[in-house]
């Protein structure tokens, strides 16, 4: 009862200099709104890359061109061929399944008046088994295909519905980057293979890409399929083999290759996290602090202001203790309403982030939430200590003669 006794006295001090008591809590709203507002979109990004990259597939190795050294260093080598992707699959019959050589790059695509931005995807027919992705409309194109340059085209999902709208896409044709293409299929709908959204990509085959649309003596990347992920890092270790006799690379030198797997990509994503994290987390924490300055600016004062009814009170027989406690739970009070305003307004930012930006993923987790009320919490306990140490040490006689 005595505890609920101080609580209403510390409502009631707050009631009535209640302007003054909402603008002691903008500070921490603006602070914790950032703090729930970071952990949304850390674990929305986090969630969304992790799902990406699980599409993928755990068998899955990913050549890039360039070795780590030369790519730290930004130096842009094209090494990597269609014969590369051939030798390993002929050289490896054991550890690899099949390997699909890309090259990718932006065009416009065109169907009488309707003209819309595309990514070009060039590969092999391994490229859709691979990945299972599956045609729905019309198939996919053949081996032969790829071999006699032909100039198929097979569709995204989005990219058929913008074009034709519910009708056949198959067997029509449209020029890609001035090209005229036939197309042979229509893809499912899939969102994202990775980090590529393949609902907007157009594939043709690479023969045809390479040659006659991008001029191109290089592949991109080249994704391999291992027949097993028990085994995958000696299906690895046999790749880098198979492409230094590739590349004629001597024993002791450098790959000028990359072999990136699922996992180490994982791993690269908690990196880029955590370095984000600090950066977002220290400017919530900055503002956090600034608002634990506004609530002790507004304590003193209301300390200073009320002077003599801490004198009265102590007059009457209140502890030094009492004093203290009264002022602690005043500011404890204005940092949780602030930190409650706070969780709001940050849930109502990352929901206006995703519908608007269409492309951020957030997620706000409880535990993010009751971090962020408790560290409100803390900040209004931390900030009233000195203002409630300084009331409690007020001497009854002066603080009774104070005007």
């Amino acid at each position: 009862m005595f505890i609920l006794r101080i609580l209403l006295i510390a409502v009631r001090g707050l009631r009535a200099n209640l302007f003054r008591s909402l603008l002691a809590t903008l500070g921490v709203i603006i602070g914790v709104s950032a703090v729930v507002a970071a952990t949304g979109i850390l674990e929305g990004a986090n969630r969304d890359i992790l799902k990406r990259f699980e599409s993928l597939g755990a068998d899955q190795i990913i050549v890039v061109n360039g070795s780590d050294q030369r790519r730290s260093r930004q130096v842009n080598v094209q090494v990597l061929t269609p014969d590369d992707a051939d030798a390993i699959v002929a050289e490896l019959p054991k550890h690899v399944r099949a390997a699909a050589p890309e090259v990718q790059r932006p065009a416009q695509i065109k169907y009488f008046e309707k003209n819309k931005p595309v990514n070009v995807l060039a590969t092999t027919e391994t490229y859709a088994g691979m990945n299972n992705y599956k045609v729905v409309e019309g198939e996919f194109f053949s081996r032969e295909d790829v071999r006699a340059e032909q100039r198929f085209a097979v569709l995204g999902h989005k990219v058929a519905q913008d074009l034709f709208g519910e009708a056949p896409a198959a067997g029509r044709s449209v020029k890609i980057g001035g090209n005229t293409f036939r197309i042979k299929g229509v893809m499912e709908k899939r969102g994202f293979l990775g980090l590529r959204e393949v609902d907007s990509q157009v594939i043709i085959p690479l023969t045809t890409g390479m040659k006659r649309m991008f001029g191109a003596r290089f592949v991109d990347l080249i994704t391999v399929q291992a027949r097993s992920t028990s085994n995958l890092e000696a299906s690895i270790e046999q790749v880098k083999s198979v492409l230094r006799k590739q590349h004629n690379i001597r024993a002791g030198n450098d790959d000028d290759f990359t072999v990136i797997t699922l996992e180490q990509a994982k791993a690269n994503v908690a990196d880029f996290r955590i370095i984000f994290g600090v950066v977002l987390y220290s400017i919530s924490g900055i503002a956090l602090v600034v608002g634990g300055i506004g609530i002790m600016n507004i304590m003193m004062v209301s300390v200073t202001e009320r002077t003599r009814e801490i004198g009265v009170r102590m007059a009457v027989g209140a502890r030094r203790f009492d004093i203290l406690r009264q002022f602690l739970i005043e500011a404890s009070i204005i940092s949780f309403l602030g930190g409650g305003l706070g969780v709001l307004f940050g849930l109502a930012v990352t929901d206006l982030l995703e519908n608007f930006t269409r492309v951020l993923k957030t997620y706000n987790s409880m535990w993010g939430i009751i971090i962020a009320l408790a560290l409100a919490t803390v900040v209004g306990i931390v900030s009233g200590l000195y203002p409630a140490w300084k009331a409690s040490r007020l001497d009854p006689v002066e603080s009774l003669r104070y005007e």
